[in-house]
């Protein structure tokens, strides 16, 4: 995020040449704002230098914005006590976010103290360095002295641009992705669950016009949720052994309009900066905003809000009946894979939006991947789901679909499709350093969730009190209908969406980045690192996987005693038929039908020849077990055994997403899932542990 630099108060009283710049947005006051400042070459003259206003603050206006902050918070299920951090990137948002969190920290009952440094405890402020100009460290360590004047401890965090800082036309985009990822390591290094960010009430009008002009429906109109939960892609911070529960995210101002926002750094004598990326028109949102500007009526603002809340209703509403649908009619198996009940969800029922809502839920669940479904296959689907006894197979957004066996069509089995190379993904665990995050969090998330969860839940409308379900009617004409606009706004708002689509369809495409952007995704999906004894990795998005050597094994377990070399050090294997070579490593790939066929012949009685031809036995070996059938064998034929019964259990098309261990030259090893492993010293471990959880996760759309 680009910044511009603080004027300080020093700097104002020895500089002489101001350029007002006024907006029609801000609010009026005795010093007009912002102001751009004409400094000596070396500064950049497109940075911008704000000031506030030489106002005295007003005690009454400043308690109603603290009163109603204060209830938003409870809304979200915070308390004081509560450990949070905040999104800060020095504008007039996040400055006016800090000013008001430091005293709901503070002030009431409730309070909490300071510490010996003199920080308010429990809180932390986290300023993104996207290093993407010169300057960007030096406004960042302003920004920072700004807040550590109110009494927050800061963080500065610097983005690494492992592979080259974005292009032009993904720039915001993609630094929006990179300041989450940032928020979402710092507040795990610092055992924080909760992260309050700035947006307002004018981001959501942007959203929304940005939206409507790229077809998007009611679920989507409804913008930026009040809470919601961000789940780290980081899976090293995800250790084995504890719930996956995410950060999350609250938006406490989005019922304050960016000219309160003004009001309250101006009333409570904070400075800001304003970001000089906000004036470049390249970007749909700037151009967007710029537009809304132009018509602030009072009029226009409020009905514009009140299609927004609409459609928020209406996504409460999907929302309690898509969660519904899910506990009562989806089954979720451990071995990676969900089972629809058609005749308990009786899609026949369900409106086409809470159906489309429910369907992409489950896709999104069991190929852990958050991308929407729409257009032509939304409707491919809706029709699938409709069609009861199910007789065909589908394959959407990475799953599979198809009638679950000995169901008759009454029951739809959802799997990962084998087809997709993203579902092959292998990502290596790396220990935590030190000790860090032996109490990987304090676990008040769940209760704070549980607590917003139980205000929201008054709030939610039933269908009598909703509106825009039906598909078949636009949603802004469909709100001049039902008079939540005037023919005014209507056409105020049609003006904007055609405005925002012509600009789009002029947009010149990056093609060559494009391709280049997937080419790089597809090389990830293939599993290219190997997995070494003792060390973890996260495969699918869903399996967490183990493995070592055991360093005793019974004889009473059907072993023979051996040495094998492991490491460097002899230690005891025991079975001859281990196929851990001297590299010591396994690979992770999916389950294919060669290892079915190997475990039936496993099952059978193999005979030592051909083991020896598979070569899994070594001649020194042969001639130790030559006379009699190993007891070894035996244990292995009763594993193979054991291992089939469980997976006739199993349909076939989910067995293909079954994770499978095998060593450097590609022979099986283990099947985890299934409790396989082709000698007793093998120990793995497979836990099934999606990083995003069925529904997405919570969410509060008041």
């Amino acid at each position: 995020m680009a910044r511009g630099l603080i004027l300080t108060t020093q700097a104002r009283a020895t500089t002489t040449s101001f350029t007002t710049r006024l907006s029609v947005s801000k609010p009026k006051c005795k010093n007009p704002l912002p102001y751009r400042l004409h400094l000596p070459s070396r500064v950049s003259s497109t940075r911008f230098f704000c000031c506030k206003c030489s106002v005295s603050q007003d005690p009454i206006v400043i308690t109603e914005y603290k009163q109603s902050f204060s209830q938003r918070m409870a809304m979200a299920g915070l308390k004081p006590h509560h450990r949070i951090a905040i999104g800060v990137s020095g504008g007039p948002d996040s400055m006016a976010l800090c000013f008001l969190t430091a005293g709901w920290k503070t002030d009431g009952a409730n309070a909490v103290g300071k510490s010996d440094d003199g920080f308010i405890n429990g809180i932390l402020g986290v300023i993104v360095d996207h290093g993407l100009r010169e300057e960007s460290n030096e406004e960042a360590h302003i920004v920072s002295s700004r807040v550590t004047e109110m009494g927050i401890r800061c963080e500065i965090a610097k983005c690494s641009w492992l592979d080259g800082k974005p292009k032009q036309g993904h720039l915001l985009e993609e630094a929006r992705e990179k300041r989450y990822e940032v928020f979402q390591n710092v507040c795990t290094k610092h055992q924080i669950e909760v992260l309050l960010i700035a947006h307002h009430a004018d981001d959501q009008a942007e959203l929304f016009i940005l939206r409507l002009s790229r077809n998007s429906g009611v679920l989507g109109l409804a913008g930026m949720a009040f809470t919601s939960q961000m789940f780290s892609k980081s899976t090293h911070l995800y250790r084995e052994g504890s719930k996956n529960k995410g950060i999350l995210i609250v938006r406490p101002l989005l019922h304050f309009s960016k000219e309160i926002l003004y009001k309250i750094c101006q009333e409570s004598g904070q400075d800001w900066v304003e970001d000089p990326t906000n004036q470049n028109t390249v970007y749909a949102r700037n151009r967007i905003r710029m537009s809304l500007g132009n018509l602030s009526s009072y009029t226009f603002q409020s009905e514009l809000q009140g299609v927004i809340s609409a459609c928020r209703r209406t996504r409460a509403y999907v929302d309690q009946i898509c969660n519904n649908l899910i506990n009562q009619a989806v089954t979720i198996i451990d071995h990676g894979y969900a089972i629809i009940d058609l005749e308990i969800l009786n899609p026949s029922k369900v409106t086409d939006i809470c159906l489309s809502k429910f369907v992409a839920l489950i896709l999104q669940y069991v190929s852990q991947r958050n991308r929407p479904i729409r257009g032509s296959t939304s409707k491919l689907l809706l029709h699938y789901i409709r069609t009861v006894p199910c007789k065909t197979s589908f394959t959407a957004a990475g799953c599979y679909l198809c009638p679950a066996p000995r169901s008759r069509g009454t029951k739809i089995l959802v799997c990962c499709s084998v087809d997709c190379p993203l579902n092959s993904k292998m990502e290596l665990i790396y220990p935590f350093l030190n000790g860090e995050q032996k109490h990987y969090f304090r676990n008040e998330l769940e209760q704070i969730i549980a607590d917003g969860k139980s205000y929201s839940n008054h709030f939610v409308p039933d269908a009598s009190d909703v509106h825009f379900l039906d598909a078949s009617e636009s949603v802004i004409s469909e709100a001049k209908t039902l008079n939540i606009i005037s023919e005014s706004t209507y056409r105020d708002i049609l003006l904007l969406k055609r405005e925002e689509i012509k600009h789009f369809k002029h947009k010149v495409e990056d093609k060559v980045d494009y391709k280049s952007k997937n080419k790089v995704e597809s090389i990830i999906a293939s599993p290219s690192e190997l997995l070494q004894p003792g060390k973890a990795c996260y495969f699918m998005n869903r399996f967490w996987i183990t493995w070592k050597l055991s360093n005793h094994v019974s004889v009473g377990e059907g072993t023979e005693n051996c040495v094998a070399d492991l490491g460097g050090e002899s230690q005891e294997c025991h079975s001859c038929s281990c196929r851990i070579g001297h590299d010591k490593v396994a690979e992770v790939r999916r389950m294919s039908e060669s290892d079915w066929l190997y475990l039936a012949k496993l099952s059978k009685c193999p005979s030592l020849d051909n083991l020896q031809q598979q070569k899994v036995l070594s001649s020194s070996t042969m001639e130790q077990i030559s006379e009699k059938r190993s007891l070894h064998l035996e244990n292995l034929e009763l594993s193979a055994q054991k291992a089939l019964e469980v997976l006739k259990s199993i349909p076939v098309a989910a067995r293909r997403s079954l994770p499978v261990l095998v060593n450097h030259q590609g022979l099986l090893l283990s099947i985890p899932s299934i409790g396989f492993k082709h000698c007793p010293c093998l120990m793995v471990s497979c836990e099934f542990k999606p990083i995003v959880p069925l529904g997405g996760g919570h969410s509060s759309f008041m």
